[in-house]
């Protein structure tokens, strides 16, 4: 089952979204290429599953416009806009089979059922969903009920898919499946998709771009690992990544060789790989976990406070003396330190970033 999806681009211009005289959307602007599979990720409350919903004209923009393979549908009503929308809540209709919940949509436009009958086989086929046909919703397990609310959406074949937030419901280990089967999916169809989701892994595994967003804005809109690598702010660096990125508050020291040294809280200075720039106010050095290890000759002091063990690494979490509490990666296969004792900590300052008083990054060369 191949679909032709040349016209699925999409297109916001300048779109923005009023409850009364709260804006939660100013101005958006985005443009996604037929054939991308995008995450839109952030926190609760950040706009994205307004967005998603005006994209689907299931809420009304206040301003702006909204375009689909080229057309404006800024006004159009749900029906006709030519996208599939999947819901963290399955939505299926209880009384029906499964094999008549994908049907159900089809039958409401008049599709003849000699089509009908071709799209719900070739759905069940690519989602394995073949031996379920003749069951009911009560008699399939969350991640079943979950495929047949995406097989919904594929009968339908549409120009773009709308996902929101459609694994939230699921448990680990099935959410891990079901998000393969969603990359699998977007490999065999080729669609436009757009997924809404608050979990980094969910964007990074999926998503050919990522757009994060903060109270309606964009932050940042880049490629898994250039987010992870080369977070434009302070909010992506410490969004993005698990756990997010430790941030030290340091005061700038006089450049060395054309790169930013800095004076850390317990007064030594260190010089970065950052290239040097013009700042005034306060900095932030911005070191991920596993840019700072346990070492005997460490810049830093501070205390165990917790031992994180899961399983591929494992966490410190050491406060510093200046009350600040930090996560560090344990070297593999090394002695565990114990709880309430002090270490020392080296930062690899070949991977710190600086962050000036505007939340702006600024990376090592």
């Amino acid at each position: 089952m191949k679909m032709e999806h040349e016209l699925g681009g999409i297109e916001w211009v300048d779109v923005s979204k009023r409850y009364g005289q709260n804006a939660v959307i100013p101005d958006f602007n985005l443009s996604i290429a037929s054939g991308e599979f995008i995450a839109l990720l952030g926190p609760s409350g950040c706009g994205k599953s307004t967005l998603l919903r005006m994209l689907a004209g299931l809420e009304p923009v206040s301003g702006g416009r909204i375009a689909i393979g080229g057309r404006d549908v800024t006004t159009l009503p749900p029906g006709q806009r030519g996208v599939a929308m999947v819901f963290q809540q399955y939505a299926l209709y209880p009384h029906m089979t499964v094999r008549d919940n994908l049907a159900f949509g089809l039958r409401n436009i008049r599709m003849d059922e000699a089509d009908i009958a071709r799209r719900v086989t070739d759905a069940a086929n690519m989602l394995e969903l073949q031996a379920l046909l003749e069951r009911k919703p009560g008699q399939l397990s969350g991640g079943q009920r979950q495929r047949v609310a995406i097989g919904r959406a594929v009968v339908k074949e549409p120009l773009a898919f709308l996902f929101d937030e459609p694994l939230s419901n699921l448990d680990a280990a099935l959410r891990t499946r079901t998000r393969l089967e969603l990359a699998r999916l977007h490999k065999r169809l080729g669609a436009t998709m757009l997924i809404v989701t608050h979990d980094q892994v969910e964007a990074m595994t999926l998503a050919s771009r990522i757009v994060v967003l903060n109270q309606g804005r964009i932050e940042q809109c880049a490629a898994p690992m250039e987010l992870y690598e080369r977070p434009a702010t302070r909010f992506v660096a410490g969004f993005v990544g698990s756990p997010g990125m430790n941030f030290l508050p340091v005061v700038r020291a006089p450049d060395v060789d054309g790169r930013c040294a800095v004076t850390l809280a317990d007064g030594a200075t260190v010089r970065t790989a950052v290239p040097a720039f013009a700042a005034e106010g306060r900095l932030e050095l911005g070191l991920r976990p596993d840019a700072i290890t346990p070492a005997a000759d460490g810049q830093l002091e501070g205390t165990v406070e917790v031992i994180e063990r899961l399983g591929d690494r494992t966490l410190l979490h050491v406060q510093l003396r200046d009350g600040l509490l930090i996560v560090a990666d344990a070297p593999p296969r090394a002695a565990e330190p114990a709880v309430g004792s002090t270490i020392r900590l080296r930062l690899d300052l070949r991977r710190a970033h600086l962050f000036d008083a505007a939340g702006t990054a600024h990376h090592p060369a």
